[in-house]
């Protein structure tokens, strides 16, 4: 058995499933991250929850760990392009970050059919609103990236799919903000495509959330994270299509098809999700991490919890005490 796998196991007694930072005020508790205000910033504490279909599935170990530093990388690589909420990071499962009035709608970004897409598409249905060309085939590279909104759902329920043309019409964002928005998503979509490529891989799709800040359009929530995006082998994409097989995935896909695979489409009570089969995740999740950001990662093992709760009331306290960001 490798170290890692070793250490991962001697987690399982560590799941960082919930968090209860009494000091801080107005928790709002997501799917995966809890949300808290503090005097001068919002905390989001990215806990090993994991989700699929909008459900709460469990939670794997080092998960919250791994996609808070791969969300902190991508906020890094990206903010000459788009000016995000990230402050800084407390600790290895939280963001200190700007608050945004979020813009309530999640832009999603597609270059392949996959997924709810390719789901919707094999019933003739449009995507989003979208209609994409006849004979199209599960895992395909579409014609040219499309944008695909959805509504931004409460825990426990789902997204809904939402045509750009109906985001207009409900007057959700006025013309130009919408046009505003869109060009940021696609501007991140191509400029992450390109910095993954080198590594062989392929960027998917991919769900951004933005907000507004003085008036001004900033990235929020996180970014190119396996919670967040696909991503597929590019060596062995072509010929695995070829065969009518699926890609090599680097994302959370494979759950999802686990899923399925015992005929559970998000309704009523999921099935349990074995201490095995979690360990095998976050192992796949570690070395995703490093295949994606092309960096290795520190994992810190024992009581996230408490060490959480001092690592951001130490924050705190020194950025309470600091200027105006």
């Amino acid at each position: 058995m490798s170290e890692r796998r070793t250490l991962i196991q001697s987690q399982m007694e560590y799941l960082l499933e919930s968090t209860d930072l009494e000091f801080l005020s107005e928790k709002y508790e997501g799917k995966v991250r809890d949300s808290y205000r503090g005097k001068r910033c919002r905390y989001l504490v990215t806990t090993d929850r994991l989700s699929s279909f909008d459900v709460v599935l469990g939670a794997v170990p080092f998960k919250g760990q791994v996609l808070n530093t791969l969300a902190a990388h991508w906020f890094a690589e990206t903010d000459h392009l788009v000016q995000n909420h990230l402050i800084d990071c407390p600790d290895p499962n939280v963001m200190a970050v700007r608050d945004l009035d979020i813009i309530p709608i999640e832009v999603v970004v597609r270059a392949y059919i996959a997924g709810s897409a390719w789901r919707d598409y094999e019933k003739g249905n449009p995507v989003s609103g979208v209609s994409l060309p006849a004979g199209l085939r599960e895992f395909e590279k579409l014609p040219e990236c499309i944008v695909t909104p959805s509504t931004k759902a409460e825990v426990g329920t789902h997204d809904e799919p939402i045509s750009e043309a109906e985001i207009l019409q409900r007057g959700l964002v006025s013309p130009e903000l919408w046009d505003k928005v869109r060009e940021n998503a696609l501007q991140l979509f191509r400029f992450a495509s390109e910095q993954v490529a080198p590594r062989g891989l392929l960027l998917v799709d991919t769900k951004y959330e933005f907000g507004l800040l003085s008036g001004e359009v900033v990235l929020a929530d996180e970014i190119h994270t396996l919670d967040s995006s696909r991503y597929w082998e590019a060596e062995s994409y072509d010929a695995r299509l070829s065969r009518g097989e699926p890609p090599e995935m680097l994302d959370k896909e494979p759950v999802r098809r686990h899923l399925l695979s015992q005929g559970y489409f998000g309704d009523g009570p999921p099935p349990r999700l074995s201490p095995e089969f979690l360990v095998d995740l976050s192992e796949h999740y570690l070395h995703a991490f490093e295949r994606i950001s092309g960096k290795s990662i520190s994992l810190i093992s024992g009581d996230a919890g408490a060490r959480i709760a001092n690592n951001v009331r130490e924050f705190e306290e020194a950025y309470s005490g600091v200027g105006s960001n």
